[in-house]
């Protein structure tokens, strides 16, 4: 790929391109337009950098209520998270992988909130002509896929990684919860957790907070 295709398969422009991979502005445009090339090197980390945010998309703001899209089953109308989860997934189509909190709900390590708007997937961005559906990627490697009750989401350690990379736009008390929860059930230890060593001092914070959580 070159830079350009690199950022159209983003779906970014130029200066959101280059804000998100902390490159000048000038210096993208002189990319694209041949007047200079990149090292290889360079190339080389962009597109394993790319890969991984294609996977992995951080979305820059949450979804408002826009009535032109299509509503989801309301969470308080069901008596159970799994039994909402069915009845969005009987709506959006089952090729979605659910993620995050939804992910949690599935695991049944976090219970969810009654007034969930905020539906995480994996999956075509098709879905997102319903309301409150946020597509964190259109792939999702299949190893990183559960399946349970005619539900599929992302694993624990993938649900994890992707909470720490979505931070700023996530509520944490539902992975806070499912870390502390972990915590407990597996003889007071995290052993068996991994994240990306980019994330890894946010985990050890989160993991103190794991700790502490229900002592509050």
């Amino acid at each position: 790929m070159n830079i350009r295709e690199m950022r159209t398969r983003l779906g970014d422009t130029q200066s959101e391109f280059a804000a998100r991979y902390h490159i000048p502005f000038r210096t993208v445009q002189n990319w694209e337009t041949g007047l200079r090339k990149p090292p290889e090197y360079i190339m080389t980390l962009l597109e394993s950098r790319i890969q991984e945010d294609l996977v992995n998309r951080k979305t820059a703001v949450l979804p408002k209520y826009d009535s032109r899209k299509i509503d989801l089953p309301k969470r308080s109308d069901y008596v159970g998270a799994l039994a909402w989860l069915k009845a969005v997934q009987d709506m959006i189509g089952d090729n979605v992988v659910f993620a995050l909190d939804e992910a949690l709900m599935c695991q049944g390590s976090f219970g969810g909130h009654s007034d969930e708007y905020i539906i995480w997937v994996y999956g075509d961005d098709a879905v997102e002509r319903f309301n409150g559906v946020v597509v964190l990627g259109n792939h999702v490697s299949p190893y990183c896929v559960k399946e349970k009750n005619g539900l599929r989401f992302t694993d624990f350690n993938r649900t994890l990684s992707d909470a720490l990379a979505n931070e700023s736009l996530l509520d944490m008390q539902g992975i806070t919860e499912a870390v502390s929860r972990y915590y407990y059930k597996n003889s007071e230890s995290f052993d068996g957790l991994f994240v990306a060593p980019e994330y890894q001092e946010r985990f050890e914070k989160l993991a103190q907070e794991a700790i502490e959580y229900y002592d509050d």
